[in-house]
C-alpha cells in the first residue's frame, strides 16, 4: 500500500471512530505500528487529525465540513476518474469557470494540459494551473481566500463573476439531493456558487458518492438548474433516479 492510500485510510478511519490507537490503524493497514506513528504525526502536521497519547482523535465537531486537508486524502480514486471523465467533456477552446475543492483541484491537474481558458475558484487550483509548462489560459479573479481552504469569496470575487460569461462552470458541493438541490457549508461559498451558475451555459457539477442525498444548510439552487452530474459508482441509486427525474444527465465513473 502506497503511503497516499495509507493516509487517506487512516484519514478515513480517524473520522469515522472519533478516536482510534495506533495498533487498531496498524491492523487496519498492515503497517508496522513505528511506520503509523510516523504517518499520524504528517497528518497531525497537516491539519487532518489531532496526534494524543497512543493513537489520534478527530478535530470535527458535527455538523463542521471536513478540512481540505483531511479530504484531500479521501476517495482519490474515485475524484480522478470523475476528473477525467468532466474533462472528457469540455471541448478544446471552451471557458471554464472551475469551482473550489478536492475533487476540482484534480480536474484542475487535467485541464492545464488543455487548449482551454480557466478561472479558478481557490488558490490551490490557481497554483496547478499556473505551473509551467502549461497549456491553459489562466484567468485569475479577485477575492478573499477561505483559511485553510483556499476558496476566493467576497465582493471582489462576485464582481469577477458578473463581469464574464462562461462556456462551462465545474462545480463542487458539499450536499447534493433532488428534494434540497445544491447545497453549501459556508453563506460566502454558497454566494460565489449562485453567481458561478448565474454567469454560465453550462453546469456540470463533480460530486463523489459522500455528496449525494447530503444536505448542506446554505442552499445554492435546485437541481433542475443543473445539467450534469459526474459521481461515481458507488453513489445510492434511489438519489440518482431521483436527480435523473430532475433533468440532470447523470454520468456515474
Amino acid at each position: 500500500m502506497s503511503s497516499t492510500d495509507r493516509h487517506g485510510m487512516i484519514a478515513q478511519a480517524v473520522r469515522e471512530s472519533g478516536r482510534i490507537t495506533v495498533q487498531e490503524l496498524a491492523d487496519l493497514t498492515g503497517a508496522s505500528e513505528m511506520t503509523i506513528r510516523r504517518d499520524l504525526d504528517t497528518l497531525a502536521a497537516q491539519g487532518v487529525l489531532e496526534r494524543v497519547r497512543g493513537g489520534a482523535r478527530t478535530l470535527l465537531l458535527r455538523g463542521q465540513e471536513p478540512p481540505f486537508a483531511l479530504r484531500a486524502h479521501e476517495g482519490l480514486d474515485a475524484k480522478r476518474r470523475i476528473a477525467a471523465e468532466v474533462s472528457s467533456l469540455i471541448a478544446d477552446g471552451e471557458t471554464v469557470l472551475l469551482d473550489s475543492g478536492t475533487t476540482c483541484l484534480e480536474i484542475a491537474h487535467l485541464l492545464r494540459r488543455r487548449p482551454v481558458t480557466v478561472m479558478p475558484l481557490s488558490l490551490q487550483a490557481i497554483h496547478v494551473l499556473g505551473e509551467v509548462p502549461s497549456t491553459a489560459t489562466l484567468m485569475v479573479p479577485g477575492g478573499q481566500p477561505r483559511a485553510a481552504e483556499g476558496a476566493l469569496t467576497g465582493p471582489l470575487t462576485l464582481a469577477s463573476l458578473s463581469a464574464l460569461r462562461f462556456d462551462t462552470a465545474v462545480m463542487g458541493c458539499c450536499g447534493l439531493s433532488a428534494a434540497d438541490g445544491l447545497t453549501a457549508y459556508d453563506l460566502d461559498d454558497a454566494a460565489v456558487k449562485k453567481a458561478a451558475i448565474a454567469s454560465t451555459r453550462r453546469i456540470i457539477v463533480a460530486a463523489d458518492a459522500t455528496k449525494l442525498g447530503h444536505t448542506a444548510y446554505a442552499h445554492v439552487g435546485p437541481a433542475t438548474l443543473l445539467h450534469t452530474l459526474v459521481t461515481d459508482t458507488t453513489a445510492p441509486a434511489d438519489e440518482i433516479t431521483a436527480l435523473e427525474a430532475t433533468g440532470i444527465v447523470v454520468r456515474a465513473v
